[in-house]
């Protein structure tokens, strides 16, 4: 069997990336879901995930590899952010972010607690968003299985990848 080059994995790997980030912007934007604050910096990996896949495709197989080894460990974060949020909607544990709390009102007048609100409302982080409302795995779930698969994939290539390269030596 032979194993795919380094550029194709960058590209899938680029390419899952993008479309964890767009996921999550079409159920936003056409879902009509609003993201919490965890939902928000559950997107920075995927991001990070798309510079590196893309920097990973103009390397030489060695430097290559060692980004796509820093693009896994992004994918990492990613899973443990996505854990957090789990574990916050399922009252786990209470969220590390200040922002998925309710606002604390200023004490004093209507005027004074209407200027310490937010300019936009918040999503509190929780309770759950779905994707589809039948199938009751909300979307933060969804991502942490997402994530765990993309970061399995990526490291079976390196594990393997590295094999192939010790038996040729």
């Amino acid at each position: 069997m032979t194993r795919p080059r380094t550029c194709t994995v960058a590209l899938l790997a680029t390419l899952a990336a993008v479309v964890a980030l767009a996921v999550a912007f079409a159920a936003e934007q056409w879902g009509g879901l609003v993201p919490c604050a965890l939902c928000l910096w559950e997107r920075w990996p995927y991001r990070l995930a798309v510079v590196l896949g893309l920097i990973a495709m103009l390397l030489p197989r060695r430097p290559a590899r060692i980004v796509l080894a820093a693009l896994l460990l992004a994918v990492l974060a990613e899973a443990a952010i996505a854990l957090v949020h789990v574990g916050v909607e399922q009252g786990l544990w209470p969220s590390p972010l200040p922002e998925c709390t309710a606002p604390h009102l200023a004490s004093g007048s209507i005027a004074d607690r209407l200027a310490s609100l937010p300019a936009r409302p918040a999503k509190p982080c929780d309770e759950p968003s779905y994707l589809l409302p039948w199938v009751p795995v909300s979307l933060a779930a969804m991502n942490l299985a997402f994530a765990l698969a993309f970061a399995a994939a990526l490291a079976t290539y390196l594990v393997r990848s590295q094999r192939g390269r010790r038996r040729r030596r």
